[in-house]
C-alpha cells in the first residue's frame, strides 16, 4: 500500500471512530454485533471505548485479519464448527453457523420450479457467481452450454448484477425435447434456484456455500482464487472432506464439463451428497444466534435501562 493510500485509511479509520463514538453515546446500545472487515474497525473499538458489550461473528473457516486482531475484544465469538482462535476463552467462542435470511429455505424441486416459471424435461444446474457474480463461470456457460442441451442438461445462470442481461434461449435436445439456458443478472429468491436444480455450479463463499447445504442441493464449487487468505478453498473443502461437494481449482475450469457430467446423471451419488449435507446442517443459525445476543445483553440492558424506558437495542 502506498503512503498516500495508507494515510487515507487511516484518516477515514479515525473519522469512523469518531462517529461511531458519538452515535453510541446518543444511541446507547446495549450490545454491538460486527461481522468482521477493516470496515468495522472503528465501530468494535468504539463500543469497546465506550463499554458496550461486543459480539463478532466469522463466517469463513480461515478467519480473517479483523477478526484475529479484535478477538480478546470480544464478548462472543461466532465461529464455524471446528475453528478455534488463540487467546479466547471458549465460554466466548459459540458455534452456530451462518445466519441465513428467513426466505432461504429447503423447497420441492416441483415447488421450485414452479416459482421460477420452469417447465423442462430432463436436468438442471444452477450456475451462481456468488453476490458479485462470477465472470469465469458466466464465460464457461456461455462456451459450454450448446454441448451440455445436448445431453438434456438444462442451466439457469445468475451472472451478477452488470455482468450480463436478462435472456432465455433455447434449442432440441435429445428427442428433440426443448432444452434452455435462462441467464439472470439477479434472484431475490435463490431458494428457488438451488431447490429446482439437480446440481449447483458456485463459487464457495461463506453465504453461498450456507445456502446450498440449508438447500441440501450437491455442489461443484470452483472458490475464487485471489479471495484473502485463499479462505473460499478452505470452505469448500471443508465441505468436500464431509463428502457434500466436489472442489474444482479455476485454473482447471476447462474440466468443469465433465465433472458436470460424471456427476449429475449419477443418482445415486446425487441422494449420497444430499444425506452427507443433512448431516452438515445446523438448523436455523439466525434465530440461535439472536436468541443468544438477547441473552448477552440481557445483563448491559438490566445494569444501564434506567432511563430508557427499558429498551433493548442490538445494533449490527
Amino acid at each position: 500500500m502506498s503512503p498516500a493510500r495508507l494515510f487515507d485509511f487511516l484518516l477515514t479509520q479515525v473519522r469512523l471512530l469518531a462517529f461511531a463514538i458519538r452515535f453510541f453515546r446518543q444511541e446507547r446500545p446495549d450490545l454491538v454485533i460486527a461481522f468482521g472487515g477493516f470496515v468495522t474497525s472503528g465501530i468494535v473499538l468504539s463500543a469497546f471505548l465506550i463499554g458496550c458489550p461486543l459480539a463478532l461473528h466469522e463466517a469463513n473457516r480461515r478467519p480473517g485479519k479483523a477478526i484475529r486482531i479484535f478477538r480478546s475484544l470480544a464478548d462472543r465469538l461466532y465461529l464455524p464448527d471446528g475453528i478455534r482462535l488463540a487467546g479466547v476463552a471458549p465460554k466466548t467462542m459459540k458455534y452456530y453457523g451462518y445466519p441465513l435470511r428467513r426466505e432461504i429455505c429447503a423447497v420441492g424441486r416441483i415447488e421450485a420450479r414452479k416459482c421460477l416459471n420452469i417447465d423442462i424435461k430432463g436436468k438442471l444446474i444452477a450456475v451462481i457467481g456468488g453476490s458479485q457474480g462470477a465472470e469465469v463461470l458466466n464465460y464457461w456457460v456461455l462456451e459450454h452450454w450448446e454441448l451440455l442441451a445436448g445431453e438434456g442438461i438444462n442451466i439457469y445462470c445468475v451472472t451478477g448484477l452488470g455482468k450480463g442481461v436478462e435472456s432465455k434461449v433455447e434449442i432440441k435436445g435429445p428427442g428433440s425435447v426443448s432444452i434452455f439456458c435462462h441467464f439472470t443478472p439477479f434472484t431475490d429468491d435463490m431458494s428457488a434456484v438451488l431447490c429446482s436444480a439437480d446440481l449447483v455450479v458456485s463459487r464457495a463463499g461463506a453465504g453461498a456455500m450456507a445456502e446450498i447445504v440449508h438447500c441440501g442441493v450437491p455442489s461443484i464449487l470452483v472458490p475464487y482464487p485471489h479471495a484473502s487468505n485463499d479462505h473460499q478453498m478452505v470452505n469448500a473443502r471443508f465441505l468436500e472432506q464431509h463428502g457434500g461437494t466436489v472442489v474444482l481449482n479455476q485454473d482447471r475450469i476447462e474440466e468443469l464439463q465433465n465433472e458436470v457430467l460424471d456427476l449429475i446423471f449419477n443418482d445415486w451419488l446425487l441422494r449420497k451428497f444430499r444425506n452427507n449435507l443433512q448431516k452438515v446442517q445446523r438448523g436455523v443459525s439466525a434465530e440461535r444466534i439472536a436468541s443468544d445476543l438477547e441473552e448477552l445483553a440481557t445483563h448491559s440492558h438490566e445494569v444501564n435501562s434506567q432511563g430508557r424506558g427499558g429498551r433493548l437495542q442490538i445494533l449490527a
